[in-house]
């Protein structure tokens, strides 16, 4: 499914895109199309995009191209899916009860969980907040344990 959604590899699309995408929220997913966790999260994405289109703009980042890596280590993407939020190319932080604002690590349970995510960091950067409280319930926002670090 990830074949609906722009692929960045290089450096440059990835800084044009943080620069362009202007009054609505980017949706960078970091990781890899072979991975199953980011299959099914891009699915969730591909599937989600177009409802969230007037407010958000979704692209996924292939972390193993080399040319990305200076994002991948700015962001210290360790554990994939990390999916990173930008407005008006202002990094978006989002306290969801993680010891990580920076970015959101493994799948959104369903459609409407990432809808609710990008609507609240959305109408936060709306009242020039830089970071937000993730309107997900705990229970509903993946725990580190369950995710496998990459080897």
């Amino acid at each position: 499914m990830s074949y609906l959604l722009t692929t960045l590899t290089k450096k440059k699309e990835v800084d044009s895109i943080i620069r362009d995408t202007i009054d609505k929220v980017l949706v960078l997913r970091f990781g890899r199309a072979s991975d199953a966790v980011c299959l099914h999260l891009d699915d969730l994405l591909s599937k989600s995009s177009r409802e969230v289109s007037k407010f958000a703009t979704v692209a996924l980042v292939d972390i193993d191209s080399e040319d990305v890596q200076v994002y991948v280590k700015y962001f210290d993407i360790v554990l994939i899916p990390s999916t990173v939020f930008f407005f008006n190319a202002h990094h978006m932080k989002m306290d969801s009860g993680t010891a990580d604002h920076t970015k959101w690590i493994g799948a959104f349970h369903t459609k409407q969980d990432f809808i609710d995510v990008v609507e609240a960091i959305f109408r936060g950067a709306m009242k020039g907040k830089l970071i937000v409280n993730c309107p997900l319930p705990p229970e509903r926002i993946p725990k580190y344990q369950l995710l496998f670090k990459d080897l």
